[in-house]
């Protein structure tokens, strides 16, 4: 499994991902499901995968190497004029390759559950505004917006509560960064198929090139202190509220 969140803020946009894949107890590994693509004054453009890591893989290496014409060696992305027509490119890269991982489904309208992923998609291209969009297995997509502005995919239920508490759209990068590895951190202690090392990456509206990226190993002494200060400040929340009395 894995976890993954995009936001959306009004200084641009922030992203986070895990590292691990899991076939069972005994077969655990690091797969990296956050890629950027980056022209500097041009365009950034970043996905996060979640689902079946053969499909998210396959996607991304269409996407890198799929061309438009022989003699040119870009990737189509890298051609589009808008995030809505990288959005359109990648769900239907997306559902491409679903189809033909579970060839004999019926009529190849319906994702095999085997092959299933889910991608957000976030960035900005030229002059035009940034974009953040959830990609569904069957191709679709929704785009982010004031009454719904971050996307999680994978194991999103232990991260929640405090993304729906503390996200601000006014926040800075640094608040943002602190709030998500609270969010991962819950996740991780809560789930053994979501762990470290955690990939961010940050993009500062209109500037058109990589922000900052990092990667979270384990012993990375910031995410320390942070997980362990989340968890003496619970505890000393919860020493603070009132006793229960019968009646």
């Amino acid at each position: 499994m894995t976890y993954c969140v995009g936001l959306q803020l009004n200084q641009g946009l922030v992203f986070m991902s895990d590292t691990r894949t899991n076939g069972g107890v005994d077969n655990i590994n690091k797969f990296r499901k956050m890629f950027t693509w980056s022209r500097p004054g041009d365009r950034v453009i970043t996905i996060l995968s979640a689902g079946n890591l053969a499909t998210t893989q396959a996607v991304i290496s269409l996407l890198e190497d799929r061309l438009k014409r022989p003699e040119d060696r870009e990737p189509v992305i890298y051609k589009a004029q808008t995030m809505f027509e990288v959005a359109r490119i990648v769900g239907e890269t997306l559902s491409e390759v679903i189809r033909s991982s579970s060839a004999g489904s019926e009529g190849g309208q319906r994702a095999d559950s085997a092959f299933n992923a889910t991608l957000i998609l976030g960035g900005q291209i030229s002059t035009s505004e940034t974009k953040l969009f959830m990609i569904y297995p069957e191709g679709n997509f929704i785009e982010a917006s004031e009454d719904t502005p971050y996307f999680q995919i994978g194991e999103t239920k232990y991260g929640r509560p405090i993304l729906v508490r503390a996200y601000d759209p006014d926040m800075n990068f640094e608040d943002a960064v602190k709030m998500l590895l609270l969010s991962f951190d819950s996740t991780i202690k809560a789930n053994l198929s979501v762990n470290l090392p955690l990939d961010l990456m940050f993009y500062n509206k209109d500037s058109l090139d990589v922000t900052y990226s990092h990667r979270f190993e384990e012993d990375d002494p910031y995410y320390q202190t942070i997980s362990k200060g989340w968890g003496d400040a619970l505890r000393q929340a919860f020493d603070t509220l009132p006793d229960f009395k019968a009646e």
